[in-house]
């Protein structure tokens, strides 16, 4: 099994020939989920109602509406200031957003950045790619941009059994908002 590798003292990330997880160029190449009102930038697919539907979804399929619901019906979500507090207490951010986005919007100090194609691998405490601090009763809240990617990871953390796995509602970008400390 290829183990990841560590590229700086907090980003955690694997090389792209890495076969025990999924590669960087293997995930869609969005971010974070668009706005209601942003519209595809050029060279990106047309948004869902300019696009033609597909024939019918497959038996079982859930769309990323429904998968979204459901993950935050698991959750207690934090807001900006109540996160600011559990980190006082030591909860553990982790911030998932790929580096030309943090580069382009900033960081929140202390956050460990654990890049999303690779959050799994790291966290959870049966892998052999784990971090040393992980474990099961961690408190770890997950932030990405606009709180929506955060959400399906924070839940995904559930079902590796970091039960006390949450995000920051609204992500960097309310944490900014609230005038918490960015760099």
């Amino acid at each position: 099994m290829s183990t990841p590798l560590l590229q700086s003292a907090t980003t955690f990330t694997t090389p792209s020939s890495a076969t025990s997880a999924p590669s960087a160029t293997s995930a869609p190449s969005a971010t974070s989920a668009p706005s209601a009102d942003s519209a595809p930038s050029a060279g990106s697919a047309p948004l869902a109602d300019s696009a033609p539907l597909a024939d019918s979804a497959p038996a079982g399929s859930r769309g990323i509406d429904t998968l979204l619901a459901a993950a935050r019906a698991r959750l207690v979500r934090l807001g900006p200031r109540e996160t600011h507090s559990a980190i006082g207490r030591g909860a553990v951010l982790v911030d998932i957003r790929p580096a030309a986005q943090r580069a382009e919007h900033g960081e929140i100090p202390g956050a460990i950045v654990i890049e999303r194609n690779v959050l799994e691998w790291r966290l959870d405490p049966r892998s052999d790619a784990r971090l040393s601090f992980t474990r099961y009763d961690l408190e770890v809240i997950v932030t990405c941009q606009e709180g929506y990617t955060s959400s399906l990871a924070a839940a995904a953390l559930q079902d590796l059994g970091l039960l006390r796995a949450t995000d920051l509602d609204g992500g960097f970008k309310a944490w900014q908002a609230a005038g918490l400390p960015t760099v």
